[in-house]
């Protein structure tokens, strides 16, 4: 019997799971090569086409996120330009499955390089298009699945998360994964504990397990005890949940009765599908630089126009708050973020950055001063430093807005808000008292006040937001926004952890944005809260 071992690795998606585990094979599969380029090259066409035909049966019974990712596949697998290179290497004598792997995996090396986790979770989308394909010309087809098991592997392609059962429950653990992956964002629509970034899992000899997807931990070969303690932690876990449910359809209020506003933060549109518009108050962060993918052509006005829209299609009348592009620091994009940066987190990023791409600034604006229409928009500008940025932001909507009445496109002038972010700004907002709102980003703002970067574990102690530096900061700008008339959120992640609430609350904040997995959990916690 195998000992019980305990691994940490990064939380993914919340929840308690034990049971046995079902480690994933790989597409390694020994494949005979025939020798013969004509045999290869329709073993290769064949193998595409069944990839094809397997992601397209799947796209006919998934929804939203998970329906586009298989689109997004099968797109490529039809695309000539993918593979025209595979297809060359087949005629000059390459075996079909190696030519097609090179070919892949070079595709898929610019993604992994990437210093932002949100880039490198792409690379997970090309791993699984490149395994299905490899998995057909080996002859073993799906990867298959055990139901009520703990997935155990490198990463979880996408199909085949859509094609596990989890009615009997189940969980992933992965050697490497990221939080922002579009698998990550499955399991926490579907509610399957995951965790990621475990590092090397041992194989051999373990049968079952324990995860919590909350803290992180993975334990192989519980013993007994553990075991016990686990089904205590679910059970905890379940009879939590079954308290806070209830309140996930009333408005959030303080243990005194006064409303406190709600709203949630957005990564992308397809974690709408599974969200309920009626349980916040609206959208306080949508993160637009999910159109801006390294790798992949700059989003022109109408795309962008048609995704605006939809978030406000999906709110009715109540507010969307969209960020103008961040991109920078962790989140490089090529061909607009500058290259060799020493410190990119202190460097071009945000409003800095788009104010030298006018281009790219304007077409944004364009766009959202027209989806305005269809709703209640409001424009924030990330990294905002100086006043002179938010004037030359607002000079450059004016313009966006007189073009538009020109061209008798419909349009209109949505407010303009600023981040809370940099400790200048923190420190004097009054600076920046032209702004329409003021939000505060506690997680850069934290990272800045205390000199450790939110990407750097061996400072992560650090980077504390319940530090009383930055907890003054925050009640400094609230006071701020309430004696300036100026309304003041916080969309940061510490909102969405009910350990900081009454902090927030005791600051001044009424307005919090928190992720959408958290809106039970914090109207609970907010309602056992009696301000002073």
């Amino acid at each position: 019997m195998r000992h019980p071992v305990e691994l940490k690795g990064r939380p993914a998606s919340d929840g308690i799971f034990a049971g046995p585990v079902f480690f994933l094979s790989t597409a390694d599969a020994v494949r005979q090569a025939s020798g013969d380029p004509a045999i290869e090259r329709r073993d290769f066409d064949a193998a595409v086409a069944a990839a094809i035909a397997g992601l397209g049966a799947l796209v006919a019974i998934a929804e939203g996120e998970g329906a586009e990712m298989l689109a997004f596949q099968i797109a490529l697998l039809e695309d000539d330009a993918l593979l025209a290179p595979a297809r060359d290497l087949i005629g000059q004598g390459k075996p079909a499955d190696i030519a097609w792997r090179k070919t892949v995996d070079a595709e898929i090396v610019g993604y992994e390089m990437s210093d932002d986790d949100y880039f490198r979770a792409r690379a997970t989308d090309l791993k699984d298009m490149r395994d299905r394909v490899l998995r057909q010309l080996s002859g073993t087809g799906g990867l298959g699945s055990q139901a009520g098991a703990i997935l155990i592997g490198d990463d979880v392609p996408p199909s085949l998360f859509l094609e596990a059962d989890w009615s009997k429950g189940g969980a992933i653990a992965l050697r490497q994964g990221s939080p922002s992956s579009h698998v990550a964002i499955l399991a926490r629509a579907r509610g399957v504990p995951m965790v990621v970034g475990l590092g090397d899992i041992i194989r051999d000899g373990h049968s079952e397990a324990a995860i919590d997807g909350a803290a992180g931990l993975l334990v192989l070969s519980p013993d007994a005890p553990q075991k016990r303690l686990w089904s205590a932690k679910a059970d905890a876990l379940s009879a939590r949940r079954d308290r806070e449910a209830p309140f996930l359809d009333r408005p959030a209020r303080l243990g005194d009765g006064s409303r406190i506003e709600l709203l949630i933060n957005v990564a992308e549109p397809e974690e709408l599908a599974v969200l309920d518009p009626g349980h916040c108050d609206g959208i306080g962060l949508m993160r637009s630089e999910f159109l801006f993918r390294d790798g992949r052509p700059l989003p022109d006005e109408e795309t962008q126009y048609r995704a605006y829209r939809r978030l406000l299609d999906w709110a009715g009348d109540k507010p969307v708050t969209i960020r103008t592009l961040d991109i920078g620091g962790d989140k490089p994009v090529k061909g607009l973020t500058p290259e060799g940066e020493r410190n990119p987190f202190l460097g071009l990023r945000g409003v800095r950055l788009t104010l030298q791409r006018k281009d790219v600034f304007t077409a944004q604006l364009r766009a959202l001063a027209r989806a305005a229409t269809h709703g209640n928009l409001k424009i924030m500008v990330p990294m905002i430093t100086l006043s002179a940025e938010l004037d030359e932001t607002a000079v450059l909507l004016d313009q966006v807005m007189a073009d538009l009445a020109r061209d008798g496109v419909a349009a209109k002038r949505p407010p303009l808000g600023i981040m809370v972010e940099v400790p200048a700004v923190a420190v004097a907002p009054e600076l920046l008292a032209k702004a329409a709102f003021f939000s505060i980003g506690s997680n850069d703002l934290t990272q800045y006040v205390m000199a450790a970067g939110r990407d750097e574990a061996s400072v992560a102690a650090l980077g504390d937001p319940a530090h009383p530096a930055v907890l003054r900061l925050i009640a400094h700008v609230a006071n701020y926004g309430r004696e300036r008339g100026i309304s003041v959120s916080l969309c940061g992640d510490m909102a969405s952890e009910p350990r900081h609430l009454a902090a927030l609350i005791a600051a001044g904040l009424r307005t919090l944005s928190v992720s959408p997995a958290s809106i039970a959990r914090v109207k609970a916690a907010l309602a056992e809260i009696k301000p002073i």
